[in-house]
């Protein structure tokens, strides 16, 4: 029994091992990430960069590279968090050593390289490729909605944008004459205390404007292509058609619609828990929880996503596995039903979407019997995918939606914090999302990497028990 308490001894030195590779274990996420951007072309990164000359040196791109990817990977997003654990954290240390970035450098380098996002998720996809973890045949498509850097009450309507820029504008001009009256015509100081983010509030308050313009605008558009279609079909008919007329389209703002002046391109979106300011964010996963492609839109629904989000899957596989490489069969949900998205099935990709909500549509293959026989002619759409879905292949195929793409939203916004944007608009936060997604499958590159060195030492364990044994 002992006798007494184990106290630290916190004067005690070296209590860290001298060679920082031995701080951490040899299995630790920090080692694979670091080799991971190690093996990455970062010439686009470096190239705006200009070192040799006076001044202090910039931070090695693979260095911020390689801390970001580690922060989102463990759920920190914050710059001023990031800054504070490299100080006292033991991985983030590992990645930075002694010499510890600011917050404001991080944060400069992840607003100044997100559009470059993209090229460090090829190259993870591509580290997976190696490792044998991209496996095609089956992909699945699905979305979630993520919280903008913005709130809901951030949003104004057309009439209210109007009447605050309105103000804005007469603050201005009171200001100009003021300092008109006080400077004559010598150049005065910086504008008033209040006003020195006016130019910004500005342009933002224009950016809703011309927002809700371009919307008007397709609406219109789109209400003129329906009465062109309808005029079309009497005039080739020679009989008016039944049913209501449809209205001409009016270009004009709708006085109630609604811009968020924090981040114009966020919309309002409807989820499970309730409406919130964000972006409609896309994956393309295989059955294995690999993602093969990553997108945000600001379309609440998912409609229009399938074909563009299975051309950038196809185009992503290309790049890494070659040309001859195809999807096979990707399932979707009910939201990315229509008639046009079912006629935009190639031999390269088969698609089974569901044509009912979820639930339904699972109760449907549960009670439904198989269908027999060919297929009958004179079948809707609808029915000929209704019917795919009900086959013995078709059944097994759809089922295995539900385990690819959903618990990877799953884990990508519990695991790594991915449940709102640090940056505002649609490009920053495009390239946030490829951020994640390429953190995601590197976690996995990681998990099955130790998986391997466990079985591998498994193995030759049993080796030598057998050896041992036969000798």
């Amino acid at each position: 029994m002992a006798r007494f308490f184990r106290e630290p001894d916190r004067r005690q030195r070296h209590l860290l091992p001298v060679d920082m590779m031995d701080w951490l274990p040899a299995g630790d996420i920090v080692h694979l990430i670091v080799d991971a951007v190690a093996l990455m072309d970062l010439s686009g990164f470096e190239a705006a960069y200009k070192i040799g000359k006076a001044g202090q040196a910039p931070f090695a791109r693979r260095v911020l590279l390689a801390l970001l990817i580690y922060a989102y990977a463990h759920g920190t997003r914050s710059s001023r968090a990031i800054e504070r654990l490299c100080g006292r954290d033991a991985g983030f240390r590992f990645i930075v050593g002694s010499a510890v970035p600011d917050h404001t450098v991080i944060a400069r380098f992840r607003r100044r390289h997100v559009d470059r996002m993209r090229a460090v998720f090829l190259a993870v996809l591509e580290l997976c490729r190696e490792a044998g973890l991209v496996r095609l045949g089956l992909v699945a498509l699905d979305g979630t909605k993520v919280k903008a850097d913005a709130a809901l009450d951030a949003n104004r309507t057309a009439r209210g944008l109007e009447a605050e820029i309105a103000r804005m504008l007469a603050e201005a001009e009171a200001a100009d004459a003021r300092e008109d009256r006080r400077f004559g015509d010598r150049r005065g100081d910086e504008l008033p205390e209040g006003l020195t983010g006016a130019a910004d509030r500005r342009a933002r308050l224009a950016a809703c404007e011309e927002k809700l313009a371009r919307r008007a605008a397709e609406a219109a558009a789109h209400q003129q292509a329906k009465v062109e279609a309808r005029a079309a079909e009497e005039r080739a008919t020679g009989k008016r058609k039944r049913g209501r007329k449809p209205k001409p389209p009016e270009a004009a703002v709708d006085p109630d619609a609604v811009a968020n002046v924090t981040d114009p391109d966020s919309g309002i979106m409807k989820t499970r828990r309730g409406w919130v300011q964000g972006y409609n964010a896309q994956l393309v996963v295989t059955r294995d929880q690999i993602i093969l492609a990553a997108d945000v839109t600001t379309e609440a629904n998912d409609n229009h996503q399938l074909t563009v989000m299975l051309d950038q899957a196809q185009a992503n596989v290309e790049a890494v596995l070659g040309e001859d490489a195809v999807l096979g069969a990707a399932v979707a949900d009910a939201g990315y039903w229509s008639e046009a998205n079912a006629a935009s099935e190639t031999e390269e990709c088969e698609l089974l979407i569901a044509t009912r909500k979820d639930r339904e549509q699972r109760a449907a293959l549960r009670d439904a019997p198989p269908p027999r026989g060919r297929m009958p002619k004179g079948l809707t759409a609808r029915e000929r995918m209704d019917r795919k879905l009900r086959t013995k292949r078709g059944r097994g195929l759809y089922r295995q939606r539900g385990r690819t793409v959903e618990p990877v939203f799953g884990q990508m916004k519990d695991r790594q914090g991915a449940r709102r944007f640090s940056m505002r608009g649609t490009e920053r936060c495009r390239g946030e999302w490829q951020l994640d997604a390429a953190v995601h499958n590197l976690r996995k590159l990681h998990r099955e990497s130790v998986r391997r060195a466990e079985k591998g030492g498994r193995d030759a364990q049993t080796g030598r028990k057998t050896a041992a044994g036969g000798a």
